[in-house]
């Protein structure tokens, strides 16, 4: 019997690779739907530079390395990053923002390593990073939804902030996120944290204008958006369980732990679970099958563990999501995890 050796991602299904990126992208679709109708059409703009960015600098990488092309780019997964990095920055962000996030995604940390299969860190993740490292003006600029927008946005004032910095009567981002009253908007986890650090307890920032400025609602049903893309995901086996369940277990125990503690210098359980990138990292980022733990207790365990960190970055740490950086800290621990975490061999000793 002949056995065939491919690289990962490893699927026990008859699903080729471009069939399950084409399936992620899909169920990406709910969420994205919702934060472009709350935020503004040029989310869908910032997706659609960074998909041309990504294919482009893909096909470079691989006529550099003397590498098929045309059916590298079918397997999907340039474009998967180049959607995960575009609705993870600000939708009104400079546009050489998402193109600088999209080149070093795709030739630094997915292509240099060889390309799919061979990358060590979610290739989306590490450009977040970088792009809010280095640029954490522009990437900290969310405005609030469109209804609480001081200024009506058309498609033309979206597209030529996108690509000026200022709307076509001369609004800058900046102006743009304050309101008339001088009310500055921020998102919730934001205000959570910042407010907190000038004394006012969970309590009171919830009842406060500035939280109710700050598009919780809006976000919460993004959230809900990107869970039902995700359970369709979980209903078609296109992921496994353990790691979107586990880590959705551990947001709620550790915040949970934390917020019995001192609930007032706390959020609860479910503001943790419903705000911020809560549910597109469980499902859309969190397994990814190249960087994720890949052994049925290591991906209980690294779904812990991402769980905890964001958790602990929320309520200690200077960053109000944390997604991304739990992320990478947790694509470092892999190969201890997967080593530690080995089934026995059948017929073997311990």
């Amino acid at each position: 019997m002949a056995f065939i050796n491919a690289s990962s991602p490893h699927q026990r299904t008859r699903r080729s690779s471009s069939q399950i990126m084409v399936l992620v992208m899909l169920c990406l679709i709910p969420g994205i739907a919702l934060q472009s109708y709350f935020f503004g059409i040029s989310n869908l703009l910032q997706i659609l530079l960074a998909g041309i960015v990504a294919l482009s600098a893909e096909a470079f990488i691989l006529k550099l390395r003397k590498r098929p092309i045309i059916n590298t780019l079918k397997d999907g997964s340039a474009l998967l990053t180049a959607i995960l990095i575009a609705i993870s920055i600000p939708p009104l962000a400079p546009w050489w923002i998402v193109v600088i996030g999209t080149l070093f995604a795709i030739i630094f940390v997915k292509q240099l390593y060889g390309g799919l299969g061979q990358n060590l860190f979610n290739p989306a993740m590490a450009a977040y990073v970088l792009l809010l490292i280095s640029f954490p003006v522009q990437m900290t600029a969310w405005l609030p939804m469109l209804s609480l927008q001081p200024f009506e946005l058309s498609f033309l004032d979206q597209l030529n902030t996108l690509l000026t910095g200022q709307t076509l009567d001369g609004y800058s981002v900046a102006q743009l996120s304050v309101k008339i009253d001088g009310l500055t908007m921020a998102t919730p986890l934001d205000t959570l944290k910042n407010s907190l650090k000038s004394g006012f307890t969970s309590t009171e920032i919830f009842d406060s204008a500035s939280f109710k400025a700050a598009s919780a609602q809006a976000i919460l049903w993004v959230n809900l958006g990107f869970l039902f893309g995700g359970a369709i995901l979980l209903a078609k086996r296109v992921i496994h369980w353990m790691i979107p369940i586990s880590f959705l277990l551990g947001i709620t125990i550790f915040s949970f732990i934390a917020f019995a503690y001192q609930p007032d210098l706390n959020g609860s359980p479910l503001f943790h679970l419903l705000s911020g990138a809560t549910m597109l990292g469980a499902f859309f980022i969190l397994t990814d099958p190249v960087s994720a733990a890949t052994t049925v207790k290591g991906r209980l365990l690294y779904g812990f563990l991402i769980a905890f960190i964001v958790v602990l970055i929320r309520n200690v740490g200077g960053y109000p999501d944390a997604i991304a950086f739990a992320v990478l800290l947790g694509n470092m621990c892999v190969p201890l995890i997967d080593y530690y975490t080995q089934p026995k061999v059948y017929g073997g000793k311990a």
